[in-house]
Formats: C-alpha cells, sequence, structure tokens
C-alpha cells in the first residue's frame, strides 16, 4: 500500500489559502455545527512553563467532513523582548476521522490570530449595535490588528481608539491602521477618554491584572474580552462583570479559564447568569432580552471548533493551490 502524502503548510501557505471573511464564515458555521451536536470538543489541556504555557486544543467533525484537529500552541508574552520571537507558536494537525490518515501538519500562528479575530466579528455580528461606529481597541500588537479588521468587517465603523501600555507601540500601530483602512485610528493616553466615547470596546492583551472597570464604559456598549486564555489573566473588573450581560464562547472553557473563571471566584456571578455561548446566538436556540442600556460582554477563550473548521479548509484549498511541502509520515 501507498505511503499517504501529508501536506506541510507554513504561515504563507495558510495566508494564500484564507482571507478575514472566509475565516469569519468558517467560524459561524462552526458554532452552527456545534449548536446542531455535529462537533465533538474535549476539554483544554494546559502545560505550565516557567515564563508561558502551552495549550492542546482539540474538536473533531460529526459527519462529513470527517476532520479532526489537534492544535498545540504555545503561549509566552515576552517572547518577543526576551527571545525576538512571536509570543505564539505551534502546530495544528489536521487527521482524516475515518482511518487516522495524516492530511496536513500547519503552522498554527496565523489560524489562531484570524480566527480568534473571526469570533469576535461574528459576536459582535450579533450583540453589538448596527450603527456602532466608534470602537476602541486594547492592546496594539498582533491580535489587535485583526480584531480590528474583523470589527470593521461587520460594524460601520468611522473612528478607532487604540490603547497600549507603550505608547510608542500605540502611535506606531495608529498610524500603520491608518494607512491599513479608511478609518481615522488615533492612540490615546488615557483608556477612559476612549472607551467612554466608544460603542465597542475589544481588550486584547496579556494582563494579569484586571484594567477596564464598569465606570469605563457607557451603556449599550459591546465588549469583546479576548485577551484570557488561561487563568491567570484577567481584563475586566469584577464590577463590569457583575453589571453586565454574558456571552461566552464556551461556557465550561470560560469557567475553567476566561473572564467567567474569575466572576465566579469573585462570588458576583454564578454560571446560571451567562445568557447564552455564542452557538446559541447564531442559531438564535436562545432568545435575548437585551435593553438598549445593556453592556454585553462576549467572553473569548478561543475554541477548537474554530481551529478544525479553518484548517479543514485550509487543507481542501492548499491541495489545489499546491506549492506546499508534503511528507510521507507512514
Amino acid at each position: 500500500m501507498a505511503g499517504h502524502e501529508t501536506l506541510l503548510l507554513g504561515r504563507a501557505d495558510v495566508a494564500r489559502a484564507m482571507t478575514l471573511p472566509d475565516y469569519i464564515d468558517a467560524v459561524e458555521a462552526a458554532f452552527q455545527r456545534l449548536a446542531e451536536g455535529r462537533m465533538k470538543v474535549p476539554g483544554v489541556v494546559h502545560i505550565a512553563a516557567p515564563d508561558g504555557a502551552f495549550h492542546v486544543k482539540s474538536a473533531g467533525f460529526v459527519g462529513e467532513p470527517h476532520y479532526v484537529a489537534v492544535k498545540v500552541n504555545g503561549n509566552f508574552p515576552d517572547n518577543r523582548n526576551r527571545n525576538g520571537l512571536p509570543t505564539i507558536q505551534g502546530a495544528i494537525v489536521l487527521c482524516d476521522g475515518r482511518n487516522g490518515a495524516l492530511l496536513a501538519v500547519i503552522d498554527s500562528s496565523e489560524v489562531t490570530a484570524m480566527r480568534t479575530g473571526a469570533a469576535t466579528a461574528v459576536a459582535a455580528k450579533y450583540l453589538a449595535r448596527p450603527n456602532a461606529s466608534v470602537l476602541t481597541i486594547v492592546g496594539c500588537g498582533i491580535q489587535g490588528r485583526v480584531q480590528l479588521l474583523a470589527m470593521n468587517a461587520v460594524l460601520p465603523l468611522e473612528t478607532v481608539y487604540v490603547f497600549d501600555l507603550d505608547r510608542q507601540r500605540g502611535a506606531t500601530f495608529a498610524s500603520q491602521m491608518r494607512t491599513e483602512t479608511d478609518l481615522d485610528v488615533i492612540a490615546v493616553d488615557e483608556l477612559a477618554d476612549a472607551t467612554l466615547a466608544s460603542q465597542a470596546i475589544v481588550t486584547c492583551t496579556s494582563s494579569r491584572k484586571p484594567f477596564l472597570r464598569r465606570q469605563q464604559v457607557t451603556p449599550g456598549t459591546f465588549i469583546a474580552a479576548v485577551g484570557a486564555d488561561n487563568a491567570d489573566k484577567q481584563e475586566l473588573h469584577a464590577d463590569l462583570m457583575q453589571h453586565s450581560k454574558l456571552v461566552v464562547d464556551l461556557i465550561d472553557q470560560c469557567a475553567e479559564m476566561g473572564e467567567l473563571h474569575h466572576a465566579l471566584e469573585a462570588g458576583v456571578m454564578t454560571r446560571a447568569d451567562v445568557v447564552a455561548e455564542l452557538s446559541q446566538i447564531v442559531t438564535r436556540t436562545e432568545k435575548l432580552n437585551l435593553d438598549a442600556d445593556d453592556i454585553v460582554i462576549f467572553d473569548s477563550t478561543g475554541s477548537a471548533i474554530q481551529d478544525v473548521a479553518a484548517a479543514g479548509i485550509i487543507y481542501e484549498r492548499a491541495k489545489v493551490l499546491g506549492r506546499c511541502l508534503t511528507m510521507q509520515f507512514a
């Protein structure tokens, strides 16, 4: 029997295969599939390291196409300063769920960044004010750029405020994003000046201390909290969580490692206070009772259903495009 060829896909191969709108469509379809019971999602495995952590996330399709994906990501927040390396590095292993064939080994950094922004876009599409034109991005790294572009894809943005503890980084980011988009992107020194003027806020930092409070947010604002991807990270104060309506990507995962985790520990929320999972919002199986003044938070911890959905499309398109490395592992 001839050996099976496995595709080896680097970041450039991934970027050629999918655009941001493709990721948004794929992520929305993945959450719909989850709501229909056509996804298997085991729990996340955490492996602590001295200056960061490794996460192992996995998911599989139930039925066609029979894809199973396992992602191993290293997340080291100070990597650029200490080692000149990206914060997030890793790989997605995509397999055929019918026979175990190793279909592809895919660089995870591009997929992780893009599918994370896509999840925010999907949530904003259903939960943000349709006329939201002012956005604040907190955290001016790679994820900040993707989040800005993702929100711009689903909201009629005109002005974007950006904030980073590194003021020069924020100013450079604002200049770059003004060039890349047709938006008025403004770096600010005071966070509240931006958030109080915004109808939407995205926090995408590696903070381990909460920094966004209830009094810094205008009624009716949509907040996507993206940074808390392990139990040590936190961006939102308990008072903000307590006085907001919370939607999560996966409730069990958020209770373990997201903003919900900290709200539960602080005793200001219970699991019953969660309004819905994103899959229920996408399929409209959970009726939202939102008032115009409600602050709505999307707790985004990043699900492997997003990874497997994107990886499957990348694999299929890479086969057609060619120009990628292959290897026989067995």
